[in-house]
């Protein structure tokens, strides 16, 4: 990703987030806050475009009991899995512009337009960026009993039989498929791109041995590199994660540039009134910032570094751009 738009991770250290302490200031804030907007004054509704187990499931999940405690309102994260994650994603598109609704997407919200010709939404025009509710790095992992041990060793293969070896994606024109594909260009390589269901089909075939590679995000396969079950041979942002000091970045282990990030957000419908936005905005990070909070993230591979509103939706307008051009240059085909 690096050269078309600056990754999540760069763009929020530029930004200057305040930080919420739990507390009587901060509740007196809230609540300041609440009597200014007159929000919320009913349940808020997070749809996630997905099946339950993904970040975009999981980091709503964490942050919605903090919400309710401070605005005393239940707060209910709503899986509308189906159509690529298009159908969750045009509920909130046309839903009410009041701060009722709200969407969960991940990385995968970026590159819907690339592999969809038509669209019941604009991805730009119709959602308010709120802010990121998490990010991390995808890890580019192999079975135990694959012969290539490191990412050299895995491209001079892939170069020795040019065309025969396989990666696996969680569908076309997912976030692990254009990470795929980003990888085998910049490696200069040939290799058969093979679409699954999901990530769960995608790691079964891959610990089988059907598959030689997939690049997953990191928090999907913690579990399974603690384990053994599979071999992790690179990460892909632009440094080491702390979690796995000793797996390198794909960037040093052979493909110089190398970057793809995962990230999941909060959206609102557009048109939802600023003031509102801005209570959503302050409201998430604070629950972000909260120790326990972050614990659980990073314990899953996760990070937490927030941005606000205005960077969001230009860091997804980037990302829209980034994955057409990628699309463009793998001859992806808009359904």
């Amino acid at each position: 990703m690096r050269n078309a738009f600056p990754p999540w991770i760069r763009v929020a250290a530029q930004s200057v987030i305040p930080v919420f302490v739990i507390g009587v200031p901060a509740l007196a804030a809230t609540q300041s806050a609440k009597e200014a907007t007159g929000y919320p004054v009913r349940p808020i509704r997070i749809l996630v475009p997905f099946a339950p187990g993904g970040m975009a499931d999981i980091a709503p999940r964490i942050i919605a009991p903090k919400l309710v405690e401070s605005w005393r309102h239940p707060v209910v994260v709503d899986n509308r899995p189906g159509a690529g994650g298009t159908i969750a994603t045009e509920i909130v598109a046309k839903a009410a512009p009041d701060g009722y609704t709200l969407l969960s997407p991940s990385a995968n919200h970026s590159a819907t337009p690339a592999v969809r010709a038509k669209l019941p939404f604009d991805t730009l025009k119709d959602f308010a960026g709120i802010t990121l509710t998490s990010g991390g790095a995808y890890a580019l992992v192999v079975a135990p009993s694959f012969s290539a041990k490191s990412i050299k060793e895995l491209i001079a293969l892939a170069k020795a039989k040019r065309g025969q070896l396989n990666f696996a994606s969680a569908g076309v024109g997912s976030g692990t498929h254009f990470a795929g594909e980003l990888f085998t260009r910049q490696a200069d390589i040939d290799m058969v791109h093979v679409a699954y269901k999901g990530t769960p089909e995608a790691l079964t075939d891959v610990i089988a041995g059907r598959v030689q590679f997939y690049i997953a995000p990191l928090s999907a396969v913690t579990g399974l590199i603690k384990e053994g079950k599979v071999l992790a041979l690179g990460v892909s942002s632009k440094s080491r994660v702390p979690l796995f000091p000793d797996i390198p970045t794909i960037a040093e282990s052979g493909v110089p540039g190398y970057e793809w990030n995962a990230w999941t957000a909060l959206l609102a419908p557009a048109k939802t009134p600023r003031p509102i936005i801005n209570q959503l905005h302050r409201e998430v990070v604070r629950a972000l910032a909260l120790p326990d909070v972050r614990q659980r993230m990073v314990a899953i591979g996760a990070e937490v570094t927030p941005i606000s509103p205005e960077q969001l939706d230009k860091m997804i307008a980037g990302e829209v751009a980034l994955t057409a051009q990628i699309a463009r240059k793998a001859g992806i085909q808009a359904e």
